[in-house]
């Protein structure tokens, strides 16, 4: 399926210009690097084909929109250029929780439901199942720059680490119900312990892992990688995003979101040109942030749509997938 000519050579400039920042800017570090512009605030959506869970879209390579239906077991993909989709089962069981899509155009999916994760090739149709040790619960993935794909389990309390190449896989203990995952310049993984109140410093040379409070009842759920080095996490219990030092190990400083306590911040992504944006769930809405002159804007979406992740593509367009409208949306 190919996209629209004008779309593919705005993408082919765009992975151009951007490429250099994969390592330091993309969210949770997906495999293609974001672009940015001027967000105005038009709010498109489509119904995707099997609404059962929809969630988690992440770009690729050729500018399509990748997502999942984790309770219909399927991986779908939209073509912006032409507005049509397409839908792959999976290996009955996967109920995958999100995909990533590498630059080569590989789709990485952690199968909560039955403990793997799957590798499909597009281009072929081939599928490889990469099973956990522990057979855990893969949950939320990063990509780093050395063919690694790093994955949170939360209900087993893991850090997985799989081998693209080889398809080797290691995990590591922690606890607090590991839910989102970034790297930081340094290669050092980072997670947030949602129901341990902080966040988790994985450091891959010899596994050790720090500790960095966030504070009762902050709930730290998903976190994303700016392109200054530093990262933003969403504080669920707080109704706040909160600016990190890495390499400080330290709390910058904590922004209050327009609905309070009661918003739900839960997904965090970042532009090439370092600008935020964080939706508040309970309230349908998404945040824009500009970290430069701290000043902050609110887009609303329709009415229960259930953002649970976002991103930012090759052109600087936000996508999201509504879990309980059952559409994919974008915010330009």
């Amino acid at each position: 399926m190919l996209l629209h000519r004008a779309t593919r050579a705005r993408t082919i400039l765009t992975l151009l210009v951007f490429w250099s920042a994969t390592a330091v800017a993309g969210g949770s570090h997906y495999g293609i690097p974001p672009g940015a512009h001027a967000i105005e605030g038009k709010v498109q959506e489509w119904p995707v084909p099997t609404p059962k869970f929809a969630r988690d879209p992440t770009p690729a390579p050729d500018g399509s929109i990748f997502f999942v239906a984790m309770a219909g077991n399927k991986l779908g993909r939209f073509d912006p250029g032409t507005q049509t989709f397409k839908e792959w089962d999976l290996p009955k069981g996967t109920n995958p929780h999100s995909v990533l899509v590498d630059k080569d155009g590989v789709a990485w999916l952690p199968g909560k439901g039955n403990g793997t994760i799957v590798e499909f090739h597009a281009d072929t149709g081939r599928t490889a199942v990469h099973r956990v040790p522990s057979g855990g619960d893969p949950h939320t993935a990063a990509l780093d720059d050395n063919g690694v794909l790093w994955f949170t389990e939360q209900g087993a309390n893991r850090i997985g680490r799989l081998d693209r190449k080889g398809g080797s896989i290691i995990e590591y203990k922690t606890s607090g119900s590991p839910y989102g995952i970034t790297l930081d310049k340094e290669g050092n993984v980072w997670f947030c312990r949602i129901g341990g109140d902080m966040l988790g410093r994985l450091d891959p040379a010899n596994g050790r892992i720090t500790d960095l409070p966030m504070g009762e009842d902050s709930n730290p759920r998903r976190m994303a990688a700016a392109p200054d080095g530093t990262l933003w996490v969403t504080l669920w219990g707080k109704g706040r995003l909160a600016h990190v030092d890495p390499k400080g190990m330290r709390v910058l400083k904590e922004y209050p979101l327009p609905n309070g306590e009661d918003g739900g911040p839960y997904a965090v992504t970042t532009d090439a040109e370092g600008k935020v944006f964080a939706n508040e769930f309970n309230a349908d809405t998404v945040v824009i942030l500009d970290p430069r002159t701290e000043a902050m804007r609110t887009v609303a979406v329709p009415k229960d749509t259930g953002i649970r992740k976002m991103t930012i593509d090759q052109e600087g367009s936000l996508w999201y997938v509504g879990s309980t409208s059952g559409r994919l949306g974008r915010i330009e």
